[in-house]
């Protein structure tokens, strides 16, 4: 910490027995996230003077352990010590500190179907981020993923039976909980069903409330009524049968008439990000808070630039100072907010190099146990002649980090093969005919979450396809595959332990229709 924040540890934002202006509660409403990788004076200013509690720091904040943990302590001395620190660390291509023991997805969890398991990683995963500094993780997902074209959801889901995403995702939950680091299940009332990133566009579920209770909002009102559910993320989706007017972010039928009325539901309500198209394009950023709030959201997570945080404060603002969000609806959302970060408190707990060691033997059997056969694939035998056929680029949507090289899984298999590599810029306009006759086992891997087009469907014929992001992605390919929901390092270990015969893939697929294939 510099000289300059080190003298005004003492003056962290809002002491508890002071009472608050319109604008330190606007302040204490919402999350922002910040530029850089250290708390330089302005954002400590900034922070200070717009009276800030909550931040969500992502991979750009990110370098090392050190970094990181000086960062989150300079932004307890800020913030003071109701600070709520945020990150998503749910697991698989969404993870924002990759130097912790990387956590399988959660599909990959589903396809394990084993609830202490869950509750192991769990467990392992708020120990890392606990270590840092962080006290609410942005997990589990409770989507239930059973749209196989959902571009933003897919393996981060822990499967398509709302049951089993219950009791899976729900003891993930109590393993985080056990270690002190609070969750937020999301995002409510599901995402699974949809072929729209919300990220992108505006998203509706056109489903009757029975088909809606039946499947997408059966572990959201399972979680409900769990006692420790620290809180719950909303969707930036409409639902017609539930508010045809308003996605559930903005939704007073949704927040307050289903999940706190009807539901009973008393954790903290945080919308997700309102920088989102869905939203930011629709309503505008600060028309969207006071909406949210007043909706009965209890956090805006107003992740736009300097610009659109000081438009949400200033709208939010005024809306306590003229009586659209009324004292007493201020004072239950700073409640809930204050009983979170004080029965969740960052810390500055150790993450002793013997419990490292052991989470990351933990992570590496869990990632094996999710390994999964699709079509009866086989191995090439040993030092065969293959050939890896793969995209030339890495990519993200955005919410995820990107996908693995190229080079890295050719590096793989020619520990085991002798391997030349093709690639291909744009999988519709490559030509599968134009591969050399010349007896090599040609091997296929997908290295990212989008669905392959009607060309790469029809005409496509690896002899393994080694599925390494979305699952769903073996269904466009007619081969014999191995899915692993996701491409950690742990997870690429086991996929050499099967090629090598030391590995027999268990898991079994958690979505349904691929029973078909």
């Amino acid at each position: 910490m510099s000289k300059s924040l080190a003298d005004n540890k003492h003056k962290a934002v809002n002491p508890a027995s002071a009472p608050l202006t319109p604008q330190q509660c606007a302040g204490r409403l919402i999350m922002i996230r910040l530029q850089g990788t250290s708390l330089d004076i302005a954002s400590a200013d900034f922070l200070r003077t717009k009276h800030i509690r909550a931040v969500c720091l992502f991979r750009q904040n990110m370098v090392n352990e050190q970094q990181l943990r000086q960062f989150t302590s300079d932004l307890r001395a800020v913030m003071g010590p109701d600070a709520l620190i945020a990150l998503d660390q749910e697991g698989g291509a969404v993870v924002r500190s990759a130097w912790l023991p990387e956590p399988p997805s959660a599909m990959a969890l589903g396809a394990s179907a084993d609830t202490q398991l869950c509750f192991n990683v769990g467990a392992a995963v708020a120990r890392g981020v606990k270590s840092l500094g962080f006290n609410w993780n942005f997990a589990p997902v409770l989507d239930v993923n059973n749209n196989p074209d959902n571009p933003v959801i897919a393996e981060r889901s822990f499967g398509s039976d709302p049951d089993m995403v219950s009791k899976l995702a729900l003891s993930w939950m109590a393993g985080s909980l056990s270690e002190g680091v609070a969750c937020c299940v999301k995002h409510f009332p599901g995402h699974g069903d949809t072929n729209v990133d919300s990220h992108r566009a505006l998203p509706t579920v056109s489903k009757s409330r029975a088909g809606l209770d039946a499947l997408e909002l059966a572990p959201f009102r399972t979680a409900a009524n769990h006692p420790d559910t620290p809180a719950m993320m909303t969707a930036h989706i409409i639902y017609p049968a539930l508010d045809a007017g308003n996605p559930a972010t903005l939704s007073h039928p949704i927040l307050t008439g289903l999940l706190r009325e009807e539901w009973g539901y008393q954790g903290v309500i945080i919308t997700d990000s309102m920088d989102m198209h869905a939203i930011a394009r629709h309503y505008g950023v600060a028309n969207a808070a006071v909406m949210a709030l007043s909706a009965g959201a209890d956090m805006v997570m107003a992740l736009g630039d300097h610009a659109a945080q000081l438009a949400t404060l200033s709208g939010l603002s005024d809306a306590i100072s003229s009586g659209q969000i009324t004292d007493v609806q201020v004072t239950a959302r700073l409640t809930r907010l204050d009983k979170l970060a004080q029965r969740y408190p960052c810390s500055d707990s150790v993450y002793s190099a013997a419990t490292e060691a052991n989470d990351r033997q933990l992570m590496a059997l869990a990632w094996q146990r999710g390994l999964t056969p699709f079509r009866q694939p086989a191995a090439p035998a040993a030092n065969s002649k293959v050939r890896l056929v793969m995209r030339q680029d890495t990519v993200s949507d955005g919410v995820s980090e990107a996908g693995i090289s190229a080079g890295e899984v050719l590096a793989l298999l020619q520990s085991l093969y002798e391997t030349e590599l093709v690639t291909y810029a744009d999988a519709e306009q490559f030509d599968w005919a134009s591969l050399p006759k010349d007896g090599r086992t040609v091997i296929l891997a997908s290295n990212s979450r989008r669905r392959y087009g009607s060309r790469a469907k029809t005409t496509w014929h690896p002899d393994l396809h080694l599925a390494l992001w979305s699952p769903f992605q073996a269904l466009d390919i007619a081969a014999p595959a191995l899915i692993s929901y996701g491409f950690a390092p742990p997870a690429m270990a086991g996929v050499a332990d099967w090629l090598a015969g030391k590995l027999i893939l268990q898991g079994q697929i958690p979505v349904a229709g691929f029973h078909k294939h």
